[in-house]
């Protein structure tokens, strides 16, 4: 069972109203519920604040809070959209009916709910100012102790400010980027930790930072979209490179466009091309495989190439 809470607030009462956030949960619901191929992902609630009628208040957040963690999903992940608040006695998320910012759902109540929760994996995603602060025990206190299985994923560090463009956050964006195949591995899967690196990479070191927070054995996926290559295709890399150090001999026939080109080694040729075009192999003192062949050079394996042939070759693929 894989649960994802998705709450965006652009109504508030009290303080400044918001524009993008409302627009962020659609877009990230609508990404994580099917993955690339339309089967089923996650089974997602949306909760939104536009107006008066759908104002989401503290108590009302909290309670969704508590209902998505109490169970023993695989996956249960949290993501908000709304203002942000921080001062010396903590870090808040800020609800439709806040006046001032420590009024609003602390951080350190949402890490509690999270940490005590019996889900496999525990996932929060923030897009708000300062949401860096969660995962934080309070205050200045900088320690925290994040329970096995739990991630923490956010716009910003505690005292930056999350940017919205166009009519979207930033940070969500980006997110959506990523999990729409942006962060994908060769094989299609799109973790946390691929997820934060899509979007670290994505943002300058003057702009805002996100902070990526986590304990874990290993990662989940939260998506999979196709891959740029086929698993039967991935796994012949270690027939033509049955050692890593090895150097595939290349020769005319291996080009289809050579006259006497020989069938089988086309083929063959074929699979390193398609090698070649996702980073797993380059040619040996030539700038295109083309060349390679033509002139009887070969083509080597880069360090990504020698990953997968390492996983493929310990059966871990």
């Amino acid at each position: 069972m894989r649960k994802a809470l998705i709450v965006g607030i652009d109504h508030y009462s009290n303080v400044s109203e918001l524009f993008g956030c409302v627009t962020d949960a659609y877009s990230l619901k609508s990404v994580l519920e099917r993955h690339s191929d339309g089967t089923i992902n996650f089974a997602s609630k949306l909760e939104v604040a536009t107006n008066d009628k759908s104002a989401i208040t503290r108590k009302e957040l909290k309670e969704l809070c508590i209902e998505l963690f109490k169970d023993d999903s695989d996956v249960a992940l949290f993501y908000f959209s709304g203002h942000g608040y921080v001062e010396n006695t903590g870090g808040y998320l800020i609800t439709s009916e806040c006046s001032d910012g420590d009024d609003g759902f602390p951080m350190t109540e949402l890490l509690q709910i999270a940490n005590e929760s019996k889900a496999r994996n525990k996932i929060i995603i923030l897009d708000c100012c300062h949401s860096g602060f969660v995962g934080k025990a309070g205050g200045s206190d900088i320690s925290a102790t994040l329970s096995e299985g739990m991630t923490i994923l956010t716009a910003s560090s505690e005292t930056q400010y999350a940017v919205e463009e166009n009519g979207s956050g930033v940070f969500t964006s980006l997110l959506v980027d990523a999990l729409s195949g942006g962060a994908s591995n060769l094989v299609g899967e799109i973790t946390p930790g691929s997820v934060y690196a899509h979007i670290d990479q994505s943002l300058g070191p003057w702009e805002q930072r996100p902070i990526f927070k986590t304990n874990v054995r290993s990662f989940t996926s939260l998506r999979k979209v196709q891959p740029p290559i086929s698993l039967s295709d991935l796994k012949l890399i270690i027939e033509l490179f049955p050692n890593r150090e090895d150097v595939f001999k290349l020769n005319p026939t291996f080009e289809p466009e050579y006259n006497g080109h020989i069938e089988e080694n086309t083929e063959k040729f074929a699979i390193l091309q398609k090698y070649n075009r996702i980073n797993l192999v380059i040619p040996v003192d030539e700038e295109h495989m083309y060349f390679a062949a033509m002139n009887s050079k070969g083509c080597k394996m880069t360090i990504l190439g020698e990953h997968y042939w390492n996983l493929i070759k310990k059966d871990k693929l």
